[in-house]
């Protein structure tokens, strides 16, 4: 969608830009994500019709606590391009040029090197020995912080070689040695750092050195800035992979997993496989760093006035993007509870393109003070739906007001009054007997998670409704064949399906039969627990609420819901009616001792071999309890490709992340 031309908007952008630019370059101290930062950049260049040059100064300087350090060779940023359809782009463009230059050039070939979430640091050397280590800076001047990369085992003092160069490279801190650090400041009741990269800058910028050697930094080295060729006993380097190997030969760390490409195919697919084991790396990456492999074509293509035209930093799918929020419309749900939905100005975001995300409760709108016409933050990570992260108060539109929940909301039975519960952030229906909440109800009774009647959707149901053969869920049971046939759309063979599949439902797990019967708080992890803990119906029927509030994971909320929902007459008639059809399977109690045995699991990302629900079925059959969220109890969290903000939170709380492999042996 087309933004609206706004100079006043620009105009904000261009200072927030400058802001956030001088935050990540000069104070290493980010605010923002760098997608959430990119995804600004481009309403401005929309706004602005700029393309790749900026128009607006960098803004950093060097901290007066730091001695400054004129760089001999110009520090650059790679330009960013985000599908495969910009990369092809790029090689094109490179292609056009280098073909006006000289035509007289090898084929093109690319090194691909992960582009590693950490700071850059510019290191030099004079006859082999190191003499300053520095930050990029604003590109022209940095900090000298050679205090503290001399704590950095990666970082020789020596090279093996009495060769005079200057390299760059990323100094990062691995996911392992920051959870490390974040409990001890835990332990000492100091502040935790945000993120790897934070505290890989504050470590840094340490006046204190033995601060920065008890934090274990590493460092990637991956390019050579200036060398002089007099010192080199060797060949000098005409190609980005030789330099990589005469990094190496000299002392110097580089990444193990950089890759020489011949065609954009090779490109892609390394980029797909990173992207898909991004996880199982003890550091951050978000992309892949792609450079002309010939030193000739680099010097021939240039730079533009911010980037090197030789290279690109192809980043993976956005986990965070800005949109503007368009409008916030209230949703009921089977249960009544009524649940406010930002509708958005269309953006991508982890490969696919969102128009809605959730915002919870009332609470929540307050919390982030979300008001029609908002530029927001908005975060997806893995398989969790988009949530708003925040708001960019400083695009907020003159004028706006806060949202106010209305008293009355179309889908509610009755007036449509809804009214806030005591105690909880959530507004319910005063009147649940609406036509549209037990349509609801009947979609959710239908689906996978609860009776899981295949080929009965939505829209058989409207039918079914629309024709009055249905009222309940335990009318679904008697339905024939002749009741089916001759309906709009129905044919034969399609009743006999219908019909089948509702047999098939006659028989059915506790679990599901109580996710069936949408009672408040009760999805499938709060259902299988209850049918574990009770066994039978009858025995849950009889429970009273501190009973069934004393089962791990459940709290006095949601069993006070169970409890009243089950003295209702008119749900007492429902289970009647049910029970004439359906028969619950008994509930073992039984499972396999293992060393899963007792734990708490939360699952995140897309596993190979299992879907979630079989994971989590396996894990609870040998003992385990599956949580939904990360805390201090958790044991393990089990990440799979995409994993996002629960591994991040397992990293800061110092829980054990498994992959998918280590998973299945504890099972």
């Amino acid at each position: 969608m087309a933004t609206k031309k706004n100079p006043t908007r620009q105009q904000q952008l261009e200072q927030l830009l400058a802001y956030h630019q001088h935050k990540y370059h000069a104070e290493d101290a980010p605010e923002i994500s760098d997608e959430a930062y990119d995804s600004l950049l481009a309403q401005w260049r929309e706004l602005s019709g700029a393309a790749e040059k900026e128009v607006f100064a960098l803004g950093t300087t060097p901290d007066a606590v730091f001695s400054k350090v004129t760089h001999r060779v110009r520090q650059w940023s790679f330009s960013n391009v985000y599908t495969a359809a910009e990369l092809h782009e790029w090689i094109e463009r490179a292609k056009r040029l280098r073909r006006e230059s000289d035509e007289t050039l090898p084929a093109l070939s690319f090194v691909a090197e992960q582009k590693i979430d950490g700071l850059k640091v510019i290191l030099e050397y004079n006859a082999g020995v190191l003499t300053r280590a520095s930050t990029r800076g604003d590109g022209v001047i940095g900090e000298d912080v050679t205090h503290t990369v001399v704590t950095i085992t990666d970082v020789p003092k020596q090279l093996t070689a009495p060769v005079s160069l200057i390299c760059v490279g990323e100094v990062w801190l691995g996911h392992t040695e920051f959870a490390r650090i974040n409990t001890e400041r835990k332990k000492s009741d100091e502040p935790l750092f945000a993120n790897p990269r934070n505290a890989a800058a504050g470590t840094l910028r340490q006046l204190d050195p033995a601060v920065a050697a008890a934090r274990q930094l590493s460092m990637f080295c991956y390019d050579i800035d200036w060398l002089d060729e007099a010192s080199l006993a060797t060949h000098v380097p005409t190609t980005q992979w030789d330099e990589l190997t005469l990094l190496t030969s000299l002392g110097f760390r580089t990444n193990a997993h950089n890759t020489l490409c011949a065609s954009a195919a090779e490109i892609e697919a390394c980029y797909k496989d990173w992207s898909a084991r991004r996880e199982s790396l003890d550091y951050g990456i978000d992309g892949v760093v792609l450079k002309i492999n010939d030193v000739t074509t680099q010097q021939l293509l240039g730079y533009t006035a911010k980037s090197p035209r030789f290279g690109v930093a192809y980043k993976f799918p956005a986990q965070q993007a800005t949109t503007v929020v368009e409008g916030i419309h209230l949703q009921v749900g089977r249960t009544g509870v009524v649940t406010p939905v930002a509708y958005l100005q269309p953006v991508l975001i982890d490969g696919s393109t969102v128009s809605r995300a959730t915002l919870h409760n009332e609470d929540e709108i307050k919390r982030l003070d979300i008001r029609i016409g908002d530029t927001i933050i908005l975060e997806k990570a893995g398989d969790i739906i988009p949530k708003v992260r925040s708001v960019v108060m400083e695009l907020r539109p003159a004028g706006s007001q806060p949202y106010r929940f209305p008293k009355r909301v179309l889908g509610c039975g009755g007036d449509g009054r809804i009214t806030r519960v005591p105690g909880e952030a959530a507004y319910r229906c005063v009147e649940k007997g609406g036509d549209l909440l037990q349509r609801q109800r009947l979609y959710y009774f239908v689906s996978k998670a609860a009776f899981n009647i295949d080929g009965v959707g939505p829209k058989i149901i409207d039918v079914l409704l629309a024709h009055g053969l249905i009222t309940s869920a335990a009318d679904l049971f008697t339905l024939e064949i002749g009741d089916l046939r001759d309906l709009p759309k129905f044919q034969e063979t399609a009743a006999q399906n219908v019909i089948e599949a509702i047999a098939a439902a006659r028989t059915v797990s506790l679990h599901r039969f109580l996710v069936g019967l949408s009672i408040d708080g009760v999805g499938d992890e709060v259902a299988r627990l209850l049918a574990v803990q009770f066994g039978t119906l009858e025995a849950l029927q009889s429970a009273s609420a501190a009973q069934i509030a004393a089962v791990y994971g459940i709290g006095d909320t949601v069993a006070s819901a169970v409890t009243t929902w089950f003295v209702d007459t008119n749900n007492q008639t429902l289970i009647h009616d049910l029970l004439t059809h359906v028969t619950i399977l008994k509930q073992s109690s039984q499972s396999l001792s293992t060393a899963l045995t007792g734990k708490v699991i939360v699952f995140t990302g897309t596993l190979a071999n299992y879907t979630r629900d079989e994971a989590k079925a396996l894990a609870r059959a040998r003992g385990a309890k599956v949580a939904s969220s990360v805390s201090a109890k958790t044991d393990y969290v089990v990440a799979g490709d995409a994993a996002g903000s629960k591994a991040a939170a397992a990293a800061t709380l110092g829980v054990t992340v498994l992959d998918e492999a280590r998973f299945t042996e504890l099972l």
